[in-house]
């Protein structure tokens, strides 16, 4: 019951201090993980799955020490907005707020004290990279259209455009599907052999 009650409970203002800290790191890791691949019209379709990668460890540290509920989205609606205001297409910060939402409901339903939950949870937040793919894919030129006015050059859209098809589309997936997962899984490592033992956080639930 006490686990119940921590995961509903309000968050303070050390939870959302704790989140916007995470949430700051969380950003820079996806950053880090994806510029190699967004500054390359032909692999930025693996972008998400770049963002993915190094995120995990830190995603899964918030969530531990957090385990309330809306911190997540509170997290997804900071990146939903440092992604709009930069120039990124709506459906980039879309995607990461929408998945954060669910990526919440997901984690409090085991009250955030469950690695493969937790996991789980990191892996759809991560799905929402793909937002702006999924918008090209399905109207390729309103999504040209909305980057042009962003900023985007016409040669960097050209390429994309000449690039894409149904494989790419796919290999996206499951590249995205594959680098989450590793992530989440070294994030799980991590919390079991360096934070809970130096008791940084409660042990969390396998």
């Amino acid at each position: 019951m006490s686990n119940q009650v921590n995961a509903k409970a309000g968050l303070s203002v050390k939870d959302l201090v704790t989140t916007g800290i995470f949430t700051a790191l969380l950003f820079v890791t996806i950053m880090v993980g994806g510029v190699f691949f967004a500054t390359n019209p032909v692999l930025t379709f693996f972008m998400p799955a770049g963002s993915a990668l190094l995120a995990g460890p830190v995603y899964l540290l918030m969530v531990a020490k957090v385990q309330k509920r809306w911190s997540i989205t509170i997290m997804g609606v900071i990146i939903a907005v440092i992604w709009f205001v930069t120039g990124m297409h709506w459906a980039f910060a879309l995607g990461y707020l929408i998945m954060a939402v669910v990526a919440d409901f997901v984690a409090g339903t085991k009250q955030y004290k469950s690695k493969k939950i937790n996991s789980l949870s990191y892996i759809l937040f991560s799905l929402g990279g793909t937002g702006s793919y999924l918008v090209f894919f399905m109207d390729p030129q309103g999504w040209a259209q909305t980057m042009l006015g962003n900023g985007t050059e016409q040669s960097y859209i050209d390429t994309m455009q000449a690039t894409v098809n149904a494989g790419i589309f796919i290999a996206m997936f499951a590249a995205l599907l594959v680098t989450a997962s590793i992530s989440a899984f070294v994030g799980c490592k991590l919390l079991k052999k360096q934070f809970e033992r130096a008791g940084v956080i409660t042990e969390a639930r396998s």
